[in-house]
């Protein structure tokens, strides 16, 4: 007798012992499961951080004219527009063959032509380095009368916030006058630029931001003698200078207005 209640006391002292080990690992579980939870939410969070507060950035511009978006032209140190001789007209060149422009960033030259390529859809307005088309694809863009806005790898998250404001106010595809584009002009881009032999890869001192747009004269766009290339090169982003820019050289002084 004394055996058998010596061995159901030990019995008790060992499911005792294996409760109590079962209990703590269910503890340890549930611990392990909350920390996975609690870090599965903090990534998702960060992940949609980002998109939620750009949202409210750019939303709270929804019923500001494009001219008060960032600064005046002359607070945002816009310098003089500019015009020079053009090149490329309808010099299409195989897609993929790297072309060097001479300028920086380029308003003509040379350029791919390929469907789904060449140029960039109309429904993209805003590009960052790793989306952006190549240099020779957003060259046709300019041929078909789109302005293109760059921005170097020098520039503020508040000014790219802007850029993309300004982009959200050429939403569309159906409306011409709204062939803008903004899109970065980066280090690599850089390297592909000369001019007579010397270097010219950098926008002017001081300057972060450049519009560029190829000139044709409307009543005849396909004299290449009558093209040129125009520029504005300012230190941060001017909305009132992007309305001006674009209202005094349009879509239609480009020499293919009517090609998307």
């Amino acid at each position: 007798m004394a055996n058998k209640s010596l061995n159901k006391d030990r019995r008790a002292v060992i499911n005792d012992i294996r409760k109590k080990q079962g209990r703590a690992e269910r503890v340890r579980g549930a611990a392990i499961i909350g920390v996975c939870l609690v870090i599965a939410v903090l990534m998702v969070g960060a992940a949609a951080w980002k998109p939620i507060t750009g949202f409210f950035k750019e939303s709270k511009y929804d019923d500001v004219a494009l001219q008060d978006i960032g600064k005046s032209a002359k607070a945002a140190g816009c310098q003089k527009v500019f015009e020079t001789k053009a090149d490329g007209n309808q010099n299409h060149i195989a897609t993929g063959t790297e072309q060097t422009y001479t300028t920086a960033p380029p308003a003509f030259g040379p350029h791919w032509n390929e469907a789904n390529v060449a140029p960039a859809d109309m429904s993209r307005k805003f590009y960052s380095a790793d989306d952006r088309p190549d240099l020779e694809a957003l060259v046709h863009n300019l041929e078909h009368g789109y302005t293109i806005v760059w921005y170097d790898e020098t520039v503020s998250e508040d000014e790219l916030d802007l850029l993309r404001v300004i982009g959200d106010k050429f939403a569309g595809t159906s409306n011409f006058r709204y062939k803008f584009i903004a899109a970065p002009w980066t280090a690599a881009d850089a390297k592909e630029t000369a001019v007579a032999g010397d270097k010219k890869t950098e926008f002017p001192d001081g300057t972060h931001i450049a519009m560029t747009h190829w000139y044709a004269d409307p009543a005849n766009p396909t004299e290449a003698s009558t093209q040129k290339g125009v520029f504005q090169y300012c230190e941060g982003v001017s909305g009132e200078a992007v309305k001006d820019f674009m209202t005094t050289y349009p879509y239609t002084d480009t020499p293919e207005p009517q090609a998307m």
